[in-house]
């Protein structure tokens, strides 16, 4: 039985959500319930990373980190959002103690998306 884990993360505002993760990290929104005088709940993605976004209390907890592991890509990603300008975040980029390129953005609710990208090993004889 195949599976996908889906992270949620608790939003507290539509508007900044957008200006975040689609205007600045370029996700794009699946699709979004969105009744009117109630809480939205919507789908984004990029590439092969799906979140889930919710402004339903109960829902998760404010203040998660997700992680996320990148196969290559890393360093252009990084100079894309620093080229973005985006006033609240300026991520810089990291050597983790296992050998993997990181960098770490927090959205305007206190999630954190930690991404990683392992450094090629070589192989010598």
């Amino acid at each position: 039985m195949p599976h996908k884990v889906i992270p949620m993360l608790r939003i507290f505002n539509y508007d900044k959500a957008v200006e975040f993760y689609i205007d600045w990290l370029g996700f794009v929104i699946d699709w979004e319930h969105k009744p009117a005088e109630a809480p939205v709940y919507l789908q984004i993605s990029r590439e092969d990373i799906t979140l889930h976004l919710t402004e339903h209390h109960g829902d998760c907890c404010p203040g998660s980190k997700v992680f996320i592991e990148c196969s290559s890509g890393l360093r252009e990603y990084n100079k894309q959002l620093l080229a973005a300008n985006y006033k609240y975040n300026k991520p810089g980029l990291e050597v983790a103690e296992w050998n993997a390129l990181t960098m770490q953005v927090v959205d305007p609710f206190g999630n954190k998306l930690f991404f990683s990208e392992p450094f090629p090993t070589t192989n010598t004889v």
